[in-house]
């Protein structure tokens, strides 16, 4: 007996070794052999928490308070424990299921009321088990545990993408108050002149119109004033958001102008974005798992065999439920299938299918606008450095040209109009230097985040330490 039973599980798991639908494998994906725009040709290195890089304390502590804090950072967690949880459950569907049943009722079938009544005990633990001969069950586990790797490439794609908007949003506040400094230094400046002006037009020295353009100068200057005060409240507002704050302040800002440029980093071979990149990567665990939905989809189109039984007691009495005549068992089998339903088990196939080709063609569409960021990037950093180079010759120039021009208005050699112009250029090039090396910081950031880089997991990090 014991050899029948043994050598009917060995039959059962060799028919369960098969599995319906197509095994996963990576779409083909033709790359570029380099990027246009990369000025170092070599490898990247890119497992490093780069923007220490930038040597900003206070940029290191906000990334780690929302690192910790931010909202998006523990929804990706929880969404992690519920996609671990989803394979657990679905793996359960692979092996039997034990329960039990107990039963206790009294009970008159003669509709006589003084007919005996009859008392039945019965208790018996219980065992189903459908068998996936067909990978069913094995293929929707293998679906469960894509969408936990996806779940994890998704919390690192937000861990990414936070950092990057902590960075971004705390370069963009040092520029505001930079040019909030600088609106502030030229309506004091313009208020100096409109008081010199004001006092000319008293003693009748200058006409009314030079009064006049010095006023809408100095109006100008302060209208400027309450607006980057307005941006500077916004975006302290915006970055207490992202750290899982009320809105409030920062504080221990350092200058813009301190601001310490990294040094370049290399984009490396555009084919590495595939296995770096965690949006490119959780597509990829996407479309896995819908490639194994089509096996699932398959195998229901094939019978479902199924084992049943049970080994308890039964009597009608209660002290003799567990004697030897209470003994009772059941066992037994069950075949199930479908014969006819208008194709609807064939049309299940072909929109599993269906959905694969668009998940596909979402992967090609990931990893296409991958490279695209990277390219973007990388023709930013390269540019920014000229621009930034041709801003401060600008301001460098205009703020020259304003020293000679208000000397050459006081010796009475130009007209006034060339004091207010010389004066309006130096305000837009101190505004526009500025503006454009936050640009600059912020290319950098933008090219770490399209090269997938920048976070290290804990294992990661253990693996780094351990090697140094």
């Amino acid at each position: 007996m014991k050899k029948n039973i043994t050598y009917l599980f060995v039959f059962l798991l060799t028919l369960s070794s098969c599995k319906f639908g197509p095994n996963y494998t990576r779409p083909n994906m033709t790359t570029p052999a380099s990027f246009r725009y990369e000025e170092v040709k070599t490898d990247s290195v890119l497992n490093l928490k780069w923007w220490e890089l930038f040597q900003d304390e206070q940029l290191n502590t906000l990334i780690n308070s929302a690192l910790k804090n931010n909202q998006n950072i523990l929804i990706a967690a929880a969404r992690i424990e519920e996609a671990r949880a989803a394979l657990g459950y679905n793996k359960a569907d692979m092996y039997p299921s034990f329960g039990y049943n107990v039963n206790a009722s009294r009970t008159n079938l003669t509709g006589n009321q003084k007919g005996d009544a009859y008392n039945s005990f019965f208790i018996a633990p219980n065992l189903n088990w459908e068998i996936d001969f067909w990978g069913k069950y094995r293929r929707s586990t293998e679906a469960a545990r894509a969408e936990l790797l996806a779940s994890q490439y998704a919390q690192r794609a937000v861990q990414i993408g936070l950092i990057s908007e902590v960075a971004s949003a705390y370069f963009l506040l040092l520029d505001y108050e930079s040019r909030l400094e600088i609106s502030r230094n030229t309506l004091t400046s313009r208020r100096e002149s409109l008081r010199i002006i004001s006092e000319r037009f008293d003693k009748g020295t200058v006409a009314e119109i030079d009064l006049n353009q010095a006023e809408i100068q100095e109006a100008i200057a302060a209208a400027s004033v309450p607006l980057y005060e307005r941006l500077v409240a916004q975006t302290e507002n915006s970055l207490s958001i992202l750290l899982g704050l009320n809105p409030s302040p920062i504080m221990k800002k350092s200058p813009l102008i301190e601001q310490v440029l990294p040094p370049d980093i290399p984009a490396g071979i555009p084919s590495e974005i595939l296995d770096r990149r965690p949006d490119v990567l959780q597509t990829e665990q996407m479309l896995a798992a819908q490639n194994a939905r089509i096996g699932v989809a398959q195998a229901m189109r094939l019978p479902s065999i199924s084992l049943t039984g049970f080994l308890g007691a039964a009597s009608p009495e209660l002290n003799t439920l567990f004697t030897d005549d209470g003994m009772v068992w059941s066992m037994g089998g069950s075949l199930l299938g479908p014969v006819f339903n208008f194709g609807k088990n064939k049309r299940r196939v072909e929109i599993e299918r269906q959905r694969m080709v668009q998940d596909s063609l979402l992967y090609v569409q990931t990893v296409l606008q991958a490279f695209r960021e990277v390219d973007d990037a990388l023709i930013e950093v390269s540019t920014y450095k000229d621009e930034v180079g041709a801003r401060v010759r600008q301001r460098d120039a205009a703020k020259n040209a304003n020293t000679l021009s208000q000397e050459r208005y006081n010796g009475g050699v130009t007209s006034y109009l060339e004091v207010l112009d010389s004066e309006r250029s130096l305000f837009e090039a101190k505004l526009s230097a500025s503006e454009t090396y936050q640009l600059q910081l912020n290319a950098y950031v933008k090219l770490y985040k399209a090269l997938g880089g920048g976070w290290l997991s804990k294992e990661e990090e253990a693996g780094e330490n351990s090697s140094q």
